[in-house]
């Protein structure tokens, strides 16, 4: 390792206890970020149980074993504040050590949170001393955050990610930072209600036997399942010898569907919120014929009640039973807009752009006042306003005032930015370039982008090897900076080969003096290396002798031509990808559901930074997996309606 990659500070040690909360389970941050690093140790392999065979699992062993001590390094390059041309690492490690007991009630933890589960019985939910486990949907999106955002080598993970489905849209709700218990305001519980019920009565089809796991999991996304419930009526009440209920629910499969796609932890936790709805008057009991003699498990929550003739009360309970039937009150449709054909299609509703932008609050955009308050009157500005997210259709539009204003080039520029942001619009516009020979344009700006965010962060997660198998010298954070530093080298070569190089395979359609530059450096580079003439191609075997300064300078060349093919995309097959087909029908699609030119949708108001305002006012968000999001849009892609030519 070069000088100029190692820190000029000593590593600094410490420890401490996971904070817990009064439950006895960790914060729900640690408990996240603790899944994921350990699913990133684990080599998830086929484990075999019961005469069947699960891909992609672990073993309560494994589990247990690589949480008894476990590394996660993180290292973070940048200049050095002495001398701005020297590049500085500096690695943090972090252990968790644990005993085999702590271990399993730590995965316990994580089947409660609905990240993994029993691969062999889906539906219990103790995690045992001798069981194999998968990962949920959830868990998978967690996952995939956690790799994105840490910049972690995840290419062992592909097969999962590629085979099982995940969750797109996972909605948080914000907690106290003194005890991890979510923040209930009535704004928070309207952007739950709206996720939970959907934005239509989600009645699964009658078909739904037939399904596969995706379809199947998709259908459940759209809200909680319904279904018509006809019960036998008291004749002197009513005159009638039945009366139906619309849009039921089981009460389980409630807490089920809360467990599932949000960030509540537990069916306790659920069942809360659960209460929450019927406090504001959103759902109410239908039936709950337990016998009995069976017992009843029954979540009550109190608040105070604003009086008049508002539907929320000072108390709401929830029958976490098996026979316990609910429905969605009149209130409660009112809230989720289902009887708007307005909030249904309009990109302008809240129901399809309840989010916001955390630039919403700097960049001056004008919010909508929505009043978010179950019983219809005026709540406070802080949690009732609700910034308005301008739609992916809205910007892509050729009559887009903004870029009209600013002209074609401008526009067509913020055009090829939002569809490089939109999983489903990069797709379709990978194929246009593929149809007209110049894929390689995009592929090599993903490329490049992706090896720009890994040269800034980069983290990795590793059970600890025994003391006697490593180098006295050797700390594991140095080990994992050392082996990531060689993979971005021969991540740098293998972008000048596949696109740079003379003769390469998809080689790029440049500027000959940014061509020049670029060969100029790798010359005198190579050479300085292994004292021969450079030839026009980079060896890997010279990843080792790269040092991080003369690595910046590379990608310091790689960015002025990713500029360039930029320009050429923008001027040259933006303006004419905009008038497929395909292009326009994707956009009335997308235009018409959660589109998102953001990986996280704010349903309420962003919080304000730290340090301002000791009050904490609580809020919800939706985060969006990007592989989950995409693979959605190529199917629908698949069944959108129109001629498919792409010219």
């Amino acid at each position: 390792m070069a000088p100029a990659d190692q820190s000029d500070h000593p590593q600094a040690t410490s420890s401490h206890m996971m904070k817990t909360t009064k439950r006895g389970r960790p914060f729900l941050k640690d408990t996240l970020d603790l899944f994921a690093t350990l699913i990133v140790s684990l080599h998830l392999t086929t484990h075999k149980q019961y005469f069947r065979t699960f891909p992609n699992s672990f073993s309560t062993d494994e589990a247990a074993q690589n949480l008894a001590s476990l590394k996660f390094s993180q290292s973070n390059r940048g200049p050095d504040p002495r001398d701005k041309t020297r590049i500085v690492t500096t690695t943090t490690t972090t252990t968790f050590s644990m005993t085999r007991e702590m271990a399993k009630a730590m995965c316990q933890h994580f089947m409660d949170a609905r990240l993994i589960e029993n691969a062999a019985d889906p539906g219990v939910n103790l995690f045992k001393d001798r069981g194999t486990y998968i990962l949920t949907p959830k868990g998978l999106h967690v996952l995939e955050r956690f790799i994105s955002k840490n910049g972690i080598n995840s290419d062992h993970l592909q097969p999962v990610f590629a085979s099982q489905p995940i969750c797109i849209k996972l909605l948080h709700l914000e907690r106290r930072s003194i005890d991890d218990e979510i923040i209930v305001t009535q704004s928070v519980i309207t952007a739950l209600f709206r996720r939970f019920v959907g934005r239509q009565a989600n009645y699964p089809p009658q078909s739904s036997g037939n399904q596969d796991t995706f379809q199947d999991y998709h259908e459940r996304s759209k809200g909680v399942p319904l279904m018509d419930v006809t019960e036998r009526a008291q004749p002197l009440l009513s005159g009638k010898s039945t009366v139906s209920h619309k849009f039921c629910f089981a009460a389980v499969g409630a807490l089920e569907w809360l467990c599932d796609f949000t960030s509540v932890v537990g069916r306790e936790e659920a069942a809360e919120m659960a209460a929450q709805f019927v406090r504001f008057g959103l759902i109410t009991l239908v039936s709950d014929k337990r016998k009995n003699n069976d017992s009843a498990i029954i979540f009550t929550v109190r608040g105070s009640a604003p009086g008049g003739n508002s539907p929320v009360s000072q108390q709401g309970e929830f029958r976490c039973t098996a026979k316990a039937i609910y429905k969605i009150t009149d209130e409660g449709r009112r809230v989720a807009q289902w009887d708007d054909p307005r909030a249904q299609h309009s990109p302008h509703s809240s129901t399809t752009n309840l989010h916001a932008e955390r630039s919403s609050l700097e960049s001056g955009t004008t919010g909508a006042t929505s009043k978010t308050a179950v019983d219809g009157s005026a709540v406070s500005a802080a949690d009732a306003k609700i910034h308005r997210r301008i739609s992916m259709a809205e910007k892509l539009n050729v009559t887009y005032e903004a870029g009209e204003k600013k002209g074609n080039k401008e526009s067509n520029t913020e055009r090829l930015n939002n569809i490089l942001e939109e999983p489903s619009y990069r797709s379709l516009f990978r194929e246009f370039l593929k149809a007209n020979f110049c894929e390689e344009n995009l592929s090599f700006w993903l490329d490049v982008e992706d090896f720009k965010r890994k040269f800034s962060i980069t983290s990795s997660a590793m059970a600890a090897v025994p003391t006697g198998r490593q180098g006295a010298r050797a700390t594991p954070g140095q080990a994992a900076m050392e082996k990531h530093h060689t993979s971005l080298i021969r991540t740098a070569f293998e972008i000048y080969n596949k696109y740079l190089a003379p003769s390469s395979q998809n080689e790029l359609n440049i500027d000959h003096g940014l061509r020049l530059d670029l060969a100029g450096y790798l010359s005198e580079v190579m050479t300085g290396l292994n004292g021969k003439t450079f030839d026009g191609q980079v060896d890997a075997d010279h990843a080792a002798s790269f040092n991080a300064t003369q690595l910046q300078v590379l990608i310091k060349l790689y960015t002025r031509i990713q500029t360039h093919v930029f320009r050429l995309m923008a001027t040259d097959s933006v303006p004419k990808f905009i008038k497929t087909q395909r292009f326009l029908d994707a956009r009335q699609w997308i235009g018409e559901s959660d589109s998102t030119d953001n990986d996280v949708l704010f349903l309420t108001s962003p919080p304000a930074p730290p340090g301002l305002g000791a009050e904490e006012t609580g809020g919800a968000y939706i985060t969006v997996s990007a592989k989950g999001s995409e693979r959605e849009h190529r199917h629908q892609h698949r069944v959108i309606p129109g001629p498919s030519s792409s010219s």
